[in-house]
């Protein structure tokens, strides 16, 4: 008895969170979190705070592209207008007004309110719940639309949960800064793992090859994402994946296969080929007819 109640439980609370409105709640810690993103990035690059000031339009412009990005790459990759996410006037206005008080709230307290631990900590579970819906909500409209492309459903569903880490390269080209090798392609970071992973997960259920309800695969992308988070920032755990890909790289991209070839070489003796003079004999001739003329 007591386990079917916990069974109906989750099952409540997951259907609570895929019909729950994410504005304004979800919507803002979002946005908190991107603007603050801007904010340091500025800060650390140019060393100095003084950028939201000198350029308040450009500042506001990338915040914007971050808040939106998930939103913009989908449209990109389903061929929608790029501006579509623009349309709805009070996510603009939620998202300028996190976005002035972020960066001009007197002595940054409304930026280290945001950032003192169990306000960040609070902020960021509920950033994950709403990855966590955007991923789900990507996946849906990208299979409606194209039911046999599943690397195009997966792309979506990836943009939708981490774009804004895509959407980095572009909104620092707009505050003058470019750093090419800085991306997601170059380096993926967890979130960009975990949104693929999780976007696997809800295609296989769509599909019919997942022996679980739709309930509780939503619910446990919800606990891995909030599970790991937590391991972030409180065990200093930011990647999880990184040890299996070490195994699979060393096992089928040739790391293994490198390491032999090394173990093998490095017990060779290196000959040394004395490198001709000017004069067209060898250095070691050179000094030998040196030290006799000595």
């Amino acid at each position: 008895m007591m386990l079917s109640d916990i069974s109906s439980t989750i099952m409540e609370v997951s259907k609570t969170l895929q019909r729950v409105n994410m504005y304004p709640f979800f919507d803002a810690a979002h946005y908190i979190l991107m603007c603050s993103i801007v904010k340091e990035d500025t800060a650390q690059s140019a060393g100095t705070s003084a950028f939201s000031r000198r350029h308040p339009f450009a500042c506001w412009l990338a915040s914007m592209l971050m808040c939106f990005s998930g939103s913009i790459l989908g449209n990109l990759l389903i061929g929608e207008s790029l501006v579509t996410p623009f349309k709805h006037h009070k996510d603009i206005l939620l998202a300028t007004a996190i976005w002035y008080v972020i960066n001009y709230f007197p002595f940054d307290l409304a930026y280290k309110l945001a950032k003192f631990a169990p306000m960040h900590l609070v902020v960021c579970i509920v950033k994950e719940v709403h990855r966590t819906r955007k991923i789900y909500d990507g996946v849906g409209v990208a299979y409606k639309l194209y039911p046999n492309a599943y690397l195009i459903v997966i792309a979506i569903g990836v943009v939708k949960g981490s774009g804004y880490l895509e959407m980095r390269l572009f909104e620092r080209l707009i505050r003058g800064i470019w750093i090419p090798a800085s991306n997601e392609f170059l380096q993926p970071s967890f979130a960009t793992k975990a949104s693929v992973f999780i976007s696997l997960a809800f295609l296989l259920e769509k599909i019919g090859n997942v022996p679980s309800t739709h309930e509780n695969i939503f619910l446990g992308a919800i606990m891995f994402l909030v599970y790991f988070k937590l391991s972030s920032m409180i065990i200093g755990i930011h990647d999880p994946f990184l040890p299996f890909e070490n195994i699979f790289c060393s096992l089928f991209l040739g790391g293994l296969a490198d390491a032999l070839k090394r173990a093998t070489t490095s017990g060779k003796p290196i000959q040394a080929s004395a490198a001709p003079n000017n004069n067209g004999s060898s250095s070691t001739a050179g000094k030998t007819k040196e030290k006799k003329n000595e």
